[in-house]
């Protein structure tokens, strides 16, 4: 049996014991709930800022305080707040340059009809040719808006085959001749007819070399020659078109293939096209898994050069596509959509 000094010294260290127990629990709750609220504040924010991006806030952010797990995702989630922003705001601006090259030719065509309904101008074959010049301005814009928007949804249909660039640089090239001899540019071909083949689509390739050659006739003065040369490089043919013309800027350089932009501001679209040529030039060449850039010397002339791969490089031919016959125009259309690629209608049915 214990005397009572050593039960009072027994109660004390059991009280010691319970103290000190209590002050270790409340200090780890302490901790435990500072660590909760630094892990889960982090995430709080994270979920009202994504809230707020899909009420449609973009300019939300978030704060990254560390460089932890949790500060990686705050920066993954800015980046990707910011591209969203930087594609609503392209999408703002194409929509509005799409307003604005569509209403000039509608607003002459308008103009000049309603000047013939009033008398006054009279019904000439000249004055109905000045119509059908704008209506040809305006389908042309429609026909571009069209390739791009196939191009960049992944539905351009490309009929590959092995052709010959050089060929095709010909073709292109004779086409262009007259308007080159007007203007007083000299048109030179450098391609050897031994090149070998690549694997594309003839009218797309085309399409691109034209793109890319009016685009040199359009900034290269009289006097001026724009040479277009096709070489073998790294088991890729490599295509360049170079002309003698001012050049680009180094600041508007990087920005030649968006949609509808012109270095020069004052070019209007009769000048200076309708700013989608070179942007269907890059999707077409991508299409085909070939890459596209320019070079350009303030003074001394720009360069515009693609690459595609060889005939037999083991890119994969387009699938097969289902064919209609359009109830309306009776053309046929090898398409996956439900539209017709050429008059709009409903294939449905």
């Amino acid at each position: 049996m214990l005397n009572p000094a050593d039960e009072d010294f027994l109660r004390s260290v059991n009280l010691s014991i319970f103290v000190t127990s209590a002050i270790v629990g409340l200090l780890a709750l302490a901790l435990g709930s500072l660590l909760f609220r630094q892990i889960t504040a982090p995430l709080g924010a994270l979920s009202r800022a994504a809230g707020a991006i899909a009420d449609g806030d973009l300019g939300r952010r978030v704060e990254v305080r560390s460089d932890d797990e949790i500060g990686r995702v705050a920066r993954s989630f800015n980046r990707m707040a910011e591209s969203l922003a930087q594609a609503d705001a392209q999408r703002q601006n194409m929509m509005a340059d799409i307003a604005h090259e569509l209403r000039t030719p509608l607003t002459v065509i308008q103009g000049n009809l309603e000047a013939l309904m009033d008398g006054v101008y009279d019904l000439t074959p000249e004055n109905i040719a000045a119509v059908h010049r704008h209506t040809v301005v305006l389908s042309r814009l429609v026909a571009d808006l069209r390739d791009l928007a196939l191009a960049e949804a992944g539905q351009l249909r490309l009929e590959r085959k092995p052709i010959s660039l050089a060929q095709v640089i010909a073709q292109v090239s004779e086409g262009l001749e007259a308007q080159a001899r007007e203007k007083g540019v000299t048109l030179k071909i450098e391609a050897s007819d031994a090149l070998p083949p690549v694997e594309a689509d003839e009218q797309r390739i085309a399409q691109v070399l034209f793109n890319l050659m009016s685009n040199a006739l359009r900034h290269t003065s009289s006097g001026g020659t724009i040479t277009t040369s096709a070489e073998l490089r790294d088991g890729r043919v490599l295509t360049s078109v170079r002309d003698t013309g001012m050049g680009i800027p180094p600041e508007d350089l990087p920005r030649v293939f968006e949609r509808f932009y012109r270095a020069d501001r004052s070019r209007a679209r009769a000048t200076g096209g309708s700013g989608l040529g070179l942007t269907i030039a890059k999707q077409i060449v991508e299409a085909h898994g070939g890459q596209i850039w320019a070079q350009s010397w303030l003074g001394a002339g720009s360069t515009f050069a693609f690459s595609l791969p060889l005939s037999g490089s083991g890119i994969p031919s387009s699938a097969p596509r289902p064919r209609h016959i359009c109830p309306q125009c009776g053309k046929v259309t090898e398409s996956d959509w439900r539209l017709c690629a050429y008059c709009g209608a409903s294939l449905i049915g």
